[in-house]
């Protein structure tokens, strides 16, 4: 089973080249594209047109994009000249996506209710999730043109209700769920002490079969983490069943079986130096936190396979 990772691994704005270089030479074969997942950018087709030099440089292959939340554009606000901007930035990574032939999905943040949501708290929540349903009705027709798959994203202490309502509703050959293991592991430490335990594994095994994305990573049940695989309290083998017998065995866009995706950051590790800024990380240390990187998601990779069985 081959190995993705994201692309924003030190830093997700600015030139990724030096980084897919490193990536290639670790031995991940696939990206999770995670630039600008959190801002208002707009690809260019020159810029497109340079990745996908790039890709082919470093004999590397994409997998999934994870599209952008936005920040003035978001394609759930209420505001409706914000929500019709952000529909255009989604469908700018889907562009993206389809130009840098993407076997997997564009992968989507939602508006969801955590498990600590007060009555008096959910209309605006309800309100942005209304919101995000005339979006997706707006991008129906622009998913089957290209057929692409969005997978909507669980998130930290997520009580899946949103993103069960849009499983219910829309077909799952345009609509997905990404599950992001950290978020998932992330307990409730707002009213609990100690923190109530992340849901995240419940509620995806009763969605598994609308499993079509990966952000696999790790933390310590208290922070969005992400670090590599085994450094904290993520339940690998519990998670690693429930992908074997899930949807996300499925042939992708490309005929063939989806490589494992990890989602992994180098600043909670001990590779990372705080006092230097992402660009100025020693190159060997870099080095280093991928390679043990690799050896940890390759036992993940190993173990789902082996669940496989």
């Amino acid at each position: 089973m081959e190995i993705a990772i994201n692309t924003d691994f030190v830093q997700g704005t600015g030139s990724p080249e030096f980084y897919l270089k490193l990536l290639s030479e670790a031995g991940f074969t696939h990206l999770h594209w995670c630039h600008q997942w959190n801002t208002d950018f707009l690809y260019s087709k020159h810029e497109i047109a340079q990745y996908a030099k790039w890709l082919k440089t470093y004999g590397l292959k994409l997998l999934d994009v994870h599209g952008t939340d936005g920040k003035e554009k978001c394609w759930y606000s209420p505001v409706e000249y914000e929500r019709k901007a952000g529909v255009e930035l989604v469908i700018n990574r889907i562009r993206l996506f389809t130009e840098l032939e993407g076997s997997g999905s564009v992968m989507m943040h939602i508006p969801w209710y955590r498990t600590v949501t007060t009555e008096e708290q959910r209309p605006p929540i309800t309100e942005r999730y209304e919101a995000l349903k005339r979006s997706m009705d707006e991008l129906m027709p622009v998913l089957e043109e290209n057929k692409v798959r969005i997978a909507v994203e669980n998130t930290v202490c997520d009580t899946f209700e949103t993103i069960s309502g849009l499983m219910e509703e829309y077909p799952a050959e345009y609509v997905g769920i990404t599950y992001d293991s950290g978020h998932g592991n992330v307990g409730d430490r707002w009213t609990f002490d100690p923190p109530h335990p992340g849901e995240g594994l419940d509620n995806l095994d009763k969605w598994k079969h609308r499993l079509q994305a990966l952000h696999l990573h790790d933390n310590d049940g208290q922070g969005d983490l992400h670090q590599p695989p085994f450094m904290g309290t993520v339940d690998w083998e519990r998670l690693t069943k429930i992908i074997a017998g899930s949807s996300y065995f499925e042939p992708g866009r490309d005929g063939s079986i989806r490589p494992a995706s990890f989602e992994l950051s180098i600043r909670q590790t001990p590779y990372w130096n705080p006092d230097l800024k992402p660009e100025e990380q020693p190159e060997e240390k870099v080095r280093a936190f991928l390679a043990d990187a690799y050896t940890r998601c390759e036992k993940v990779s190993s173990m789902i396979l082996a669940n496989r069985k």
